[in-house]
């Protein structure tokens, strides 16, 4: 399926959900991994606030894009977020949505 980029140049972002271990099983507790870089897979809680409008997202990014001290309500800046659809059966059910995943969040930087 496709991805797309996120331009959050111009958006104001915080932390609405603090970091937290992606379960992709609940039943066996089997964490996401990184097809990439083989780190654990987080997601947390943005809001996304631009041109009027804010919304919340739970984005996916690799443990290792994560900083230490990520705290509720932290702005942060976000480094390559991408949208992508998904779709899958569950129960003889069909559900489909949007995955959002970056690469890192980065955290403002302390002022001397």
């Amino acid at each position: 399926m496709s991805s797309f980029k996120i331009d959050t140049s111009t958006a104001i972002v915080f932390v609405a959900v603090e970091p937290k271990v992606k379960v992709i099983n609940k039943q066996t507790g089997e964490i996401a991994v990184d097809r990439e870089s083989g780190a654990k897979m987080m997601t947390v809680g943005l809001t996304i606030a631009d041109e009027g409008e804010a919304s919340l997202y739970t984005v996916s990014i690799p443990e290792t894009g994560v900083p230490d001290g990520i705290t509720l309500g932290m702005p942060v800046k976000v480094i390559g977020l991408k949208a992508r659809d998904w779709e899958n059966t569950f129960n003889g059910e069909k559900r489909f949505g949007i995955a959002f995943r970056a690469v890192a969040l980065v955290a403002p930087s302390a002022k001397g």
